[in-house]
């Protein structure tokens, strides 16, 4: 088997495997609220999750040693200090916001708003002057269709746009411009970026842990965990698993393989103790609102 075809084959399962390893990270933070606080969680995650890294960077580092100027170098690193500190900022906002949303609405339906930021990359790509494909704003159009079903759940039929659900939009927004930002900072070493990010946002969580929360010794171990899996393997493994994958898969299939981890969300919680369960309109504007990412998804055709 050529390594052009072995690609197309081990690209996609890597991808899946995040997408899975991120579906079940709802339900593990879900989990973890139970016994300790959002801006806790989301600090001692982000710890486990650069302690992870770490030693792929030095490891990195070792194996291809730089061969820079003074002045080269110089340039790079600020390059990548603005990136991390602009990258970090974003995942701040989004992973706390998203954390607080579990204290009031299921974790398959914060896996599927989370997944909103699909759809909203390429209309703020507006304001960067890409114009987004016609697909895109059939998407748009379904997915509105989809979050109306999914607030307007199953008691008496009335539209609930709640506080979890304003949290969750709130937190796929920070995503679009997470993953937006990234872009802009491509240049920059994809693992240094990322352990970056995470030590960033790990930083101004513990501050706003120290003001506003107390940590528990009890509660630390009884989530220990939930935390371990979001912060080793949702946040440092999967991440490495999304850029080892992309790297060998078309675009728009990485992008649609990704967009399963709102699939997995709502299986996992329905799996897996407390066994949550969402009312027959939120799940149908799941369905809706999944298509109208894969819709989104498809590249337009190129004229002759």
């Amino acid at each position: 088997m050529t390594e052009k075809k072995q690609n197309k084959i081990i690209g996609p399962i890597i991808l899946v495997t995040a997408a899975m390893i991120w579906g079940l990270s709802f339900v593990a933070q879900k989990s973890g609220m139970a016994y300790v606080e959002g801006f806790t969680f989301t600090t001692i995650r982000l710890i486990l999750a650069s302690l992870t890294l770490l030693p792929v960077i030095i490891f990195n580092r070792k194996k291809n040693p730089e061969t820079l100027s003074v002045e080269e170098k110089k340039i790079k690193d600020k390059r990548k200090f603005k990136g991390i500190i602009c990258v970090g900022l974003c995942l701040f906002v989004g992973l706390n916001l998203q954390q607080f949303a579990f204290n009031y609405i299921e974790a398959g339906k914060v896996g599927f708003l989370t997944a909103l930021y699909m759809l909203l990359v390429p209309i703020f790509g507006l304001f960067l002057k890409k114009k987004p494909p016609f697909t895109v704003w059939i998407g748009v159009a379904l997915g509105m269709c989809g979050l109306y079903l999914i607030c307007m759940g199953g008691k008496g039929g009335d539209f609930k746009l709640g506080t979890g659900e304003m949290l969750t939009l709130l937190c796929a927004v920070a995503f679009t411009l997470h993953i937006l930002v990234i872009d802009h900072f491509s240049d920059v070493d994809s693992i240094e970026l990322s352990c970056g990010q995470f030590v960033v946002a790990a930083v101004l969580s513990l501050i706003l842990m120290l003001i506003f929360e107390k940590p528990d010794i009890g509660g630390l171990k009884s989530a220990a965990i939930t935390i371990i899996y979001a912060g080793v393997f949702s946040s440092a493994i999967a991440f490495t698993f999304q850029i080892i994958g992309q790297k060998k898969t078309d675009p728009t299939l990485a992008s649609m393989l990704l967009c399963l981890e709102s699939v997995f969300s709502v299986l996992f919680s329905f799996l897996l103790p407390p066994h949550e369960k969402l009312d027959v309109p939120e799940y149908i504007g799941c369905g809706i609102m999944f298509i109208a990412i894969l819709i989104a998804q498809i590249p337009p055709k190129k004229r002759a």
